[in-house]
């Protein structure tokens, strides 16, 4: 699915959220200007970053530059099909961002390798580190946001002109929350905070990271985001193991989808299995 939101003679986003049909509803916004374009996030299969290639062909526009905004892998996988239809764009991350897939990366390719198959990257692509926090389409800013702030592993772009949040973990829009990278109270607790922050944004448009059956791309998915990990706070404490607290989420949200998502993230959350592997 995709949407696209525009303001005249501004930067215009098109997202690109391949939805239910691929493991995971990951986000990738294409930020337009004039003749220039900067893209969000390379999904993470391979036939997804090719309907980016295909988007980015059909926007007529440059591809100057990915960003990779979060270390998780459906957030780079798709980048040597990108590199390879573009081989002059500049791949770049945050310092932090870049560590985390270092020291991730070939433990991410076993794991998910296997379960991709011909959809699993042949090759994995690390970033090289962007100078400073701000990205340009012709002269507009993008902002990396969040890199003082209590999660600087989790950051994501602020275009100013169009009042528009995109990339990242932050936010979710109708599916479970993936919580098992945040383990800890603490680790939930920054990530309010980092919820709170955007908030104070007054963004116009907020594109989940995550999402499904379109979720609304406003502020509703920095409140729902917010209200779900309340939720788990309270229900995990009462819950003896993970198929307690599946139960209890699934009862408090009986609609949502991305339940594997919630099985897995509670497995984690009550010691019954490791993460990341």
């Amino acid at each position: 699915m995709s949407a696209a939101f525009t303001q005249a003679d501004a930067l215009k986003v098109d997202v690109y959220n391949p939805g239910a049909k691929s493991l995971f509803p990951v986000s990738s916004e294409l930020v337009t200007g004039k003749s220039e374009a900067v893209l969000i996030d390379a999904q993470f299969q391979r036939n997804d970053a090719e309907a980016l290639v295909a988007k980015v062909k059909a926007s007529g526009k440059k591809l100057t530059t990915v960003f990779i905004s979060h270390p998780d892998p459906d957030f780079y996988f798709g980048l040597d099909v990108i590199k390879a239809a573009f081989p002059d764009v500049k791949v770049l991350a945050t310092a932090s961002t870049i560590e985390s897939i270092k020291a991730t990366k070939d433990g991410k390719m076993a794991y998910w390798g296997p379960i991709l198959k011909d959809n699993a990257p042949k090759t994995v692509i690390v970033p090289e580190p962007i100078q400073g926090d701000t990205l340009k389409v012709d002269g507009q800013k993008l902002q990396v946001m969040g890199l003082k702030g209590p999660t600087p592993d989790r950051t994501y772009i602020w275009a100013p002109s169009i009042k528009t949040a995109m990339g990242g973990v932050l936010t979710y829009g109708n599916m479970h929350v993936w919580t098992a990278d945040t383990q800890t109270p603490k680790d939930r607790a920054d990530w309010q905070k980092s919820l709170k922050n955007l908030q104070a944004l007054k963004p116009k448009v907020v594109v989940p990271g995550h999402f499904l059956n379109n979720a609304p791309h406003t502020l509703a998915s920095v409140k729902f985001t917010s209200d779900y990990l309340k939720t788990l706070e309270a229900e995990l404490p009462k819950a003896k193991n993970s198929a307690e607290l599946v139960t209890a989420m699934k009862q408090r949200y009986p609609k949502l989808d991305g339940v594997s998502d919630l099985e897995l993230s509670a497995k984690v959350l009550k010691g019954e299995m490791k993460w990341p592997q």
